[in-house]
């Protein structure tokens, strides 16, 4: 009995066996977007190895994100992390009390607003945020080293075109169809 994964079809193969199986299939489409989706999930291998490395989750790197994103001094409410983030504010509330019992954040009361509570990043939230950013940049440096700025350019803005046709036309696709945690 073999320990090895069964392997995964190369994309000439799949686009193959699809168009065998649906002769209606324009296999210069499916070459693209089916390259995309498996750029995207070892992607995200990665990115999930790189965080692991730093001893936090996807989930995790998530609000740390939505934190720096929201700007200095790095706050929000719970209501408005779980809004930006596409999360139930019971999701919400489960991921801060395990970032705040990691250190990576604190929840307060506001001073101005007693009854609202606020997230904040902490020092060390912060410093895991930068240091992933500096390992994504290295993996992100090494995937394009191959293209010239010109292909990068060109590449960036062929993608960006997608996403926007994606989000014309799925205006609700940005949001997470079920909870992270």
């Amino acid at each position: 009995m073999s320990d090895t994964a069964p392997q995964e079809p190369s994309l000439d193969e799949q686009i193959a066996a699809y168009q065998r199986e649906f002769r209606d299939l324009d296999p210069q489409v499916e070459k693209v977007v089916s390259a995309l989706g498996r750029l995207n999930r070892r992607m995200n291998v990665a990115y999930g190895r790189q965080l692991a490395d730093l001893g936090i989750s996807n989930a995790e790197w998530e609000v740390l994100k939505t934190l720096v994103l929201a700007g200095e001094p790095y706050r929000l409410g719970p209501g408005e992390l779980a809004k930006r983030l596409g999360l139930t504010p019971a999701a919400m509330t489960h991921r801060i009390d395990r970032m705040a019992g990691e250190g990576l954040v604190t929840r307060d009361r506001d001073e101005n607003n007693r009854v609202r509570v606020i997230v904040e990043l902490t020092d060390e939230g912060r410093s895991k945020w930068l240091e992933a950013m500096r390992m994504a940049t290295d993996f992100e440096e090494d995937l394009l080293q191959d293209l010239t700025p010109e292909e990068r350019g060109v590449l960036g803005d062929v993608l960006i075109r997608l996403l926007r046709r994606v989000e014309l036309t799925q205006p609700d696709a940005g949001g997470r169809l079920t909870d992270l945690d």
